[in-house]
């Protein structure tokens, strides 16, 4: 399976001429989602949830279609009757050749204040998982976590932790469209062999457009 980084959130997986995208939000670029034969919405934020580029991708592939929770759900199922699926914790699909798994129920905490909406995650193929804005520890082993590494809800030490508690072979960043070059650069050191360790994972930033390989 391939992986192109996209902005902030957003990722684009690849497997034998089939794509599917997670999170096309407004810090993405607009032809983020374009192309995409499967879409993966984790909640309603605007940073993960972009209408516009949704629907720039459902027109141009009608054979596209957008498995999400409710709250994004209800607000583009209109338009496209029969492509708009909900999906919570515990589900699992199967769309254009791609295994999904769904983990995870509630937005992390930003402020005690500001009530908590739903969130989902997505395990992909068995192999990725996009938390979304939680840290979520899947009921299952992951070879590649997309870590949420900056956000108004978490702190280096709670990103540190779950990782070691995700346990995953490889993370790549997620999550990172506030940060400039100088905190790229630290939160590379502090996951990297200049922190105090990760438990074994190994981790890496990737530029918007950069494109690796996963495997198990």
């Amino acid at each position: 399976m391939g992986l192109t980084k996209q902005g902030h959130a957003c990722v684009r997986l690849h497997k034998e001429g089939r794509t599917l995208v997670i999170d096309p939000g407004g810090f993405s670029e607009q032809e983020a989602a374009l192309g995409a034969d499967v879409l993966l919405v984790t909640h309603e934020h605007p940073d993960h949830f972009d209408e516009l580029r949704l629907r720039a991708a459902m027109e141009d592939n009608p054979e596209a279609e957008i498995w999400t929770l409710r709250s994004v759900a209800d607000q583009i199922s209109g338009a496209f009757p029969g492509r708009v699926h909900v999906v919570g914790h515990g589900d699992t699909f199967e769309a254009a050749g791609f295994r999904i798994e769904v983990h995870g129920e509630l937005h992390a905490v930003i402020h005690p204040d500001i009530p908590r909406i739903t969130n989902v995650g997505f395990v992909v193929d068995g192999l990725v998982f996009h938390p979304g804005d939680a840290l979520t520890v899947p009921a299952r082993p992951v070879h590649t976590l997309l870590l949420p590494v900056h956000a108004p809800w978490n702190k280096y030490s709670e990103v540190l932790d779950y990782v070691r508690a995700v346990g995953p072979t490889q993370v790549y960043d997620i999550h990172d469209g506030l940060l400039n070059d100088n905190g790229l650069g630290l939160f590379g050191r502090m996951l990297g062999a200049g922190g105090p360790g990760t438990g074994g994972a190994a981790h890496a930033h990737l530029d918007p457009g950069e494109r690796v390989s996963l495997a198990r």
